[in-house]
């Protein structure tokens, strides 16, 4: 009866472990491939502070955002 308890408690706390390094990955994965902010959001944030973006600032300004996330992820 100890015993099953004990394995009980070990498996459950093997499972919680796993499940939130499994669930971390996931999620940076899924934002480094699915930024928060797009190039539209950009092209809109940019008009409203009176800026007329190019396409090849916009890209730029993508590029740089995801460096630095990449950058980010590293540490």
């Amino acid at each position: 009866m100890g015993m099953t308890i004990l394995w009980a408690v070990i498996g459950l706390l093997v499972g919680l472990v796993v499940g939130f390094f499994g669930a971390r990955k996931y999620m940076e994965n899924y934002l480094r491939n699915n930024p928060p902010i797009s190039e539209e959001m950009l092209r809109t944030m940019m008009l409203q502070m009176g800026q007329k973006p190019s396409s090849r600032k916009l890209h730029q300004m993508m590029q740089t955002m995801k460096a630095q996330a990449r950058k980010a992820n590293r540490k």
